[in-house]
């Protein structure tokens, strides 16, 4: 509540706003400033509408806050309590690879009491939450992302106004490694699996073309082999992922892929230990090719998404790299350097020729041209005098000058900038809010067509029915998985405007 005392004659009187819930239209407005304006000692009541808030001028000895509770809850209205101050903090997530994760962590956060807004962007990787730090914090994050499943990562922690962007850190440099030794071994093997099954393909046309491959590498247990590490190795990442998400009674696009792979996988192992049952099915071919190759190809995608992200980050550090680490300031009549950081609104700062200008300010003394290319892409410096403005990360060429700091720390135009940018990766474009509704059911609604599928192609398909039945199953799981249009458009508005920042 905001309260002004004045003296008026002989009479203080006082000035009190206060929120008021339940306001719906112009008539809200009339009952509560009749109601307040009949108490002894009101010389003025006016309610906003837009601001849901009464602003009362009244002498404190004749009436108060009280009374003012009691006139608007007896106009049908109640006072209500101001809304306590927010903060906000970003911090990295680790486990997500769709629209549909960063949706159920975005239930999960909004769920807890007092947070006001929660965004989680699978692009960057990022969760940014709006809360009251007197009823929830940190800690509390980190439960509800680990009940989700995902993990929280607390060195990447950042409060609202810091200016740095996320680092991928040694963790993420190492996953990103891990991540491209898998996408190598699977392709490899996968190559290796579809060379030697290719012969083999009673239905496959060119089949005559590979006679020359070796038979011993289309001996089914080599095969068989190769795909075993793919499978549980390289992939094991979608049985962690469909896992995680089993155990809190959902899907997600790694579900598509455990499920459809483990069908071609299986289904492949059955024919080499029963092969008389599969033979007397109609067919006893392997696939163990299908589930290698598809978890190869997801794992290339998934590792240029990931190098992306990190080439845009680098981006955002380079434009951080443009400050000045030190600045010179003028203290007791002496110059100081101190680190950039501890530099005050209204401290005078010292700039000679060839170094950066440390924050924003005007010009006292001096006379330089400055080169102010970073910002605004000018190629010739641009003369500054006395009254002139200078932008920090700019470049002096020529003169000294000494400036008054205007705008400091995160107010300063490079940090701004820098914010802006990290804001513009975190947001989300009104047809990604469409894309994730869609992704959120797409998972469900995809694993019960493909079972469809599968009822459909056994009942009425041709011969061989079981090995016809699996494939179209596999096929509709795999082909279907939403990762692209869950990842497209924040992919595709992170390295913009990571381009941007360049």
């Amino acid at each position: 509540m905001a309260v002004d005392t004045r003296h008026g004659g002989s009479l203080e009187q006082a000035q009190e706003s206060f929120p008021i819930a339940g306001m719906t239209c112009a008539s809200c407005v009339s009952r509560i400033e009749r109601n307040l304006k009949k108490l002894d000692g009101v010389t003025d009541a006016s309610v906003n509408l837009t601001t849901e808030k009464a602003t009362v001028r009244y002498a404190p000895s004749a009436v108060g806050l009280e009374d003012f509770r009691r006139a608007v809850e007896s106009a049908g209205y109640r006072i209500a309590a101001e809304r306590p101050a927010t903060q906000r903090v970003a911090f990295g997530i680790t486990g997500m690879t769709c629209a549909s994760c960063a949706n159920r962590i975005g239930r999960a956060l909004r769920a807890l009491p007092g947070v006001a807004s929660a965004e989680v962007n699978p692009a960057t990787e990022k969760a940014t939450v709006e809360y009251d730090p007197a009823r929830v914090g940190l800690p509390d994050f980190r439960r509800a992302v680990e009940g989700a499943g995902y993990g929280l990562t607390e060195a990447e922690v950042q409060a609202e106004g810091t200016t740095g962007p996320m680092d991928m850190g040694i963790a993420g440099r190492r996953e990103l490694a891990t991540l491209r030794a898998k996408t190598i071994f699977a392709l490899a093997a996968g190559a290796l699996i579809l060379l030697g099954s290719l012969p083999m393909w009673s239905g496959f046309p060119l089949r005559g073309w590979f006679a020359w491959v070796p038979g011993w590498l289309q001996n089914p247990y080599l095969l068989w082999a190769l795909a075993t590490p793919v499978q549980f190795w390289a992939g094991w990442q979608f049985y962690r992922g469909a896992w995680a998400a089993a155990k809190h009674r959902t899907t997600n696009m790694n579900t598509l892929i455990a499920v459809g792979t483990t069908a071609a996988y299986g289904f492949s192992v059955g024919t080499i230990l029963f092969p008389d049952f599969f033979r007397a099915a109609g067919q006893a071919e392997h696939y163990f090719d299908t589930a290698a190759i598809i978890i190869g190809l997801i794992l290339l995608g998934r590792y240029f998404e990931a190098r992306a992200k990190g080439q845009t980050s680098e981006a955002i550090k380079k434009l951080l790299g443009l400050q000045a680490r030190t600045a010179r300031v003028v203290r007791d009549g002496q110059e100081v350097d101190i680190p950039v950081e501890r530099v005050e609104v209204g401290a005078v700062v010292v700039v000679r020729p060839g170094e950066k200008v440390p924050v924003d300010g005007v010009v006292l003394a001096g006379r330089s041209a400055v080169d102010q290319a970073m910002l605004t892409g000018e190629s010739i410096p641009v003369e500054k005098g006395p009254g002139d403005e200078v932008i920090g990360a700019t470049i002096n060429k020529v003169g000294a000058f000494r400036f008054r700091a205007t705008k400091v720390g995160r107010d300063t135009a490079l940090a701004q900038i820098v914010r802006l940018v990290e804001e513009a990766q975190g947001s989300k474009a009104p047809i990604q809010r469409l894309a994730d509704v869609v992704t959120g059911r797409f998972v469900p609604a995809v694993i019960g067509l493909a079972a469809l599928t599968f009822l459909v192609w056994m009942v009425a398909g041709p011969e061989p029915r079981l090995n016809h039945a699996l494939l179209n199953f596999v096929a509709v799981l795999i082909i279907a998985c939403p990762c692209a249009l869950g990842l497209a458009t924040p992919t595709a508005i992170m390295v913009g405007t990571g381009k941007g920042a360049e």
